[in-house]
């Protein structure tokens, strides 16, 4: 085949030398040879072109280039991208030559430029023309895979010849020669479950790739050439996943299942898990559980959980340890969404056996003839029993039970319940007020020592108050009537309606009259419940009366019927031409404070009183201390701190000067009284200062505080009035200025000013004032 191939090149290459020839004969351009008619010339050559990794010594042969000019200094030149690198021309033959082995999977094809000059002068001799060089493939390469690794899945237990992936190889080859480029693929392993074709997809050969055996296949393709050829091959790896069906049905875990459960567990509560196992995917289990054996379907449900496919074990109703303490039953595992194509017929069923023991525990009381409801006529004082509720001790020891009020609605002491049961109204209802009352009642069992159990139990208790009529209808308008000085007869002034906080029937209604004929008012009922006034007679006098007072009687249809009197206020008001009101006297608002005000209002006054006598109380207390503050016997308590400064004569609020006020006026000397705190006179000028001095002056100071019997016990020793014997001023106390013997008069004191005013006060004294502290 190859043989011919080049035979039929061969013959084909002459026809398009030809053809070349003729496209460069009709563009030479005579441009060389100006003053001459040029001759008719063309370029001759074979079609050019080489195999691809000659394995031959370089350069290698391509063709031959040639052209009808006869000079003999012509000389052929090839320009190109690669002319003079890797085609090279001899100048004078026109023999092309190849100098690089080439490899046409890089490059198939050259293009080149042939020229024809004279050596002598570089003119051209003809005009320069494009050829081709072709590169022959040689089937060199072998088929590569596009990836290492291929992914493929089918569904477990798919038939014989399932399609499962494709895997692509790629021969770089010259695609247009026969085999060249063809590639074969083959299995050379995994091959016993998978086959593939010529196209690269893989097919499934058995029916009975089970995913709960076998979940993933790791198969080895071989690519190679067409058959017949000798090229090399490449390998690639696949890796086929099963997916999963949904073909298994679930197998319980263990034959059988023992619960507890205390008796008290809630209606919907979980009891237990019953667990299976299911080799299927999560989205392929669809347990459905349910009872083969055992009349428990109606006391117990079993659920499915839709995440862990357990099945939940639910009471669907209480549970009685004193009525059944045991239950068992049978129930089976299946699965209505397996495919029952794969189904395997003779498999044995899922069935468990599940016992429940229901553990006894002390239950509240439980209420008997739900549920309680009750009527009374309102405001009926003779009905105080209105019933009775009732509850037991469901366990076997029957405890008696005792009975409590827990809530109340509306809150108050309406209505009571006894430790028996007994269903009581301390006073009779108004239906007005509430219409029902709803009470919670607490039932809890009593102990052998008297306690109540912590365990109670509720019932509702609902009381309806029946209506009777005992309240008349009130009257209602929705704006204020007015009407204008010159109304005409029959003028509709406003329409009233009214209101019963009784109970009105759908049949019934009200009757409206009025209570006198005497007025310039009519009314004229419309038997809708409604009524109309409107004006009797027309022309109001505004100055006679600006508002007219007209009672309104309105009566209902009740056993007995009750009826009011209501007083409806009509303005008479200035009205224009369009009876339009232009003016209308304001009526006085009424003002009234509510009882939650007035006892606000008390409460606040009720406070004022107390802060004010408060006050009081305190204001004669400080008086009082301020009494006792001038005690002889306590007056050393307020010289105690020496350890600052005073405000000076201005200062008299630190102590009380009048103590120390025991100068008489007018240079008299005082009389002498004894003073608490003797006076310790300066010892004598022959007495020596020391030690021995302030012994004796502490001697006679305990002495005195000793057989003083009128002062307090104090422990405190204050010595105010000596200044010891090296004092070159003396003594500079002042509570010696009393037994002082001088004769100075102290009365141009008062001539110094509000400054030495206590001073002139301490030693201006008159000398008839009685000597006190």
């Amino acid at each position: 085949m190859k043989t011919l191939i080049l035979l039929f090149l061969l013959f084909l290459a002459p026809a398009l030398a030809y053809k070349e020839g003729q496209k460069t004969k009709e563009n030479f351009s005579p441009s060389s040879y100006p003053g001459h008619k040029r001759l008719k010339r063309d370029w001759i050559w074979n079609q050019m072109h080489i195999k691809e990794e000659i394995d031959t010594p370089l350069p290698h042969h391509v063709g031959k280039i040639m052209s009808s000019v006869r000079n003999n200094n012509a000389k052929y030149i090839l320009e190109g991208e690669y002319a003079n690198i890797i085609f090279k021309v001899e100048e004078d033959s026109g023999d092309v030559y190849a100098f690089e082995r080439l490899d046409r999977e890089k490059k198939a094809e050259y293009e080149l430029t042939a020229l024809i000059i004279d050596r002598r002068n570089n003119q051209s001799l003809e005009a320069p023309s494009k050829f081709i060089i072709k590169v022959y493939d040689i089937n060199d390469n072998a088929p590569v895979f596009v990836q290492k690794v291929f992914n493929g899945s089918v569904p477990e237990m798919s038939p014989v010849g399932t399609s499962v992936t494709k895997v692509t190889a790629v021969d770089a080859d010259d695609p247009t020669v026969t085999g060249h480029a063809t590639v074969t693929y083959q299995i050379i392993k995994g091959d016993e479950y998978f086959t593939v074709d010529d196209s690269g997809v893989i097919f499934t050969t058995r029916a009975d790739l089970d995913r709960e055996n076998q979940s993933t296949y790791e198969i080895i393709v071989k690519a190679k050439d067409a058959p017949g050829f000798s090229g090399d091959s490449s390998t690639a790896t696949v890796i086929i996943t099963l997916s999963d069906i949904n073909d298994n049905f679930p197998v319980f875990k263990h034959p059988s299942f023992h619960f507890k459960v205390p008796e008290n567990v809630s209606v919907g509560g979980e009891v237990g898990r019953v667990k299976v196992e299911d080799v299927d995917e999560p989205q392929h289990r669809n347990t459905k559980y349910s009872f083969v054996r055992g009349n428990y379907r109606d006391t117990f449900e079993i659920v499915a959980n839709p995440f862990t496919n357990e099945g939940i074990i639910r009471p669907k109703k209480p549970l009685d340890f004193e009525k059944v303490a045991e239950y068992r039953f049978d129930i089976e595992a299946t699965d209505p969404t397996v495919d029952l194509r794969y189904f395997k017929s003779g498999g044995s069923r899922s069935i468990s056996t599940v016992t429940i023991q229901v553990i006894d525990v002390d239950e509240p009381p439980v209420f008997t003839k739900l549920p309680y409801n009750f009527k009374v006529r309102e405001n009926d004082a003779e009905k105080r029993t209105l019933g009775s509720v009732w509850a037991h001790d469901p366990d076997a020891a029957k405890r008696k039970i005792r009975f409590s009020r827990r809530r109340a609605s509306p809150n108050g002491d309406y209505i009571r319940v006894s430790d028996t049961g007994i269903i009581q109204i301390p006073k009779p209802l108004d239906r007005e007020f509430s219409a029902s009352y709803n009470i919670t009642v607490a039932a809890q069992e009593v102990l052998e020592d008297g306690r109540l159990s912590d365990r109670e139990s509720h019932a509702l208790v609902h009381v309806t108050v029946t209506d009777v009529n005992d309240n008349a209808p009130e009257l209602v308008y929705l704006e204020e009537p007015r009407v204008c000085e010159n109304a005409a007869p029959g003028k509709v002034i406003v329409r009233i309606s009214a209101t019963d906080k009784d109970e009105v029937s759908p049949a019934g209604f009200f009757r409206y009259s009025l209570a006198t004929e005497d007025s310039n008012f009519s009314l004229i009922e419309n038997y809708d419940n409604t009524a109309n006034i409107t004006v009797k007679y027309g022309q109001f006098n505004r100055e006679l009366a600006k508002i007219h007072y007209l009672p309104v009687i309105i009566s209902d249809n009740g056993d007995p019927d009750l009826s009011s009197t209501n007083t409806l206020v009509i303005s008479v008001c200035k009205c224009n031409e369009k009876g339009n009101f232009t003016f209308c006297e304001e009526r006085a608002k009424q003002v009234g404070v509510s009882i939650q005000a007035l006892v606000a209002i008390f409460i606040c006054i009720f406070t004022i009183i107390i802060i004010v006598l408060l006050i009081l109380l305190r204001k004669r207390h400080k008086k009082d201390l301020s009494g006792l503050g001038r005690n002889v016997a306590e007056i050393h308590e307020q010289l105690v701190t020496y350890d600052e400064e005073g405000g000076g004569e201005m200062d008299t609020t630190s102590y009380d000067v009048s103590v120390l006020n025991s100068v008489r006026k007018n240079g008299i000397k005082p009389e002498a009284v004894p003073s608490t705190y003797a006076q310790v006179q300066k010892p004598s000028e022959n007495v020596p200062s020391g030690a021995g001095e302030m012994e004796i002056m502490i001697e006679v100071k305990k002495d005195e505080a000793d057989n003083d019997r009128d002062l307090l016990p104090y422990d405190t020793l204050h010595i105010y009035g000596y200044e010891g014997t090296e004092s070159i001023a003396e003594s500079l106390s002042s509570l010696e200025s009393g037994s002082s013997d001088s004769d100075i008069d102290y009365d141009f004191l008062n001539d110094w000013g509000p400054r030495f005013k206590m001073l002139a006060e301490l030693y201006g004294s008159e000398p008839n004032e009685d000597f006190v502290y």
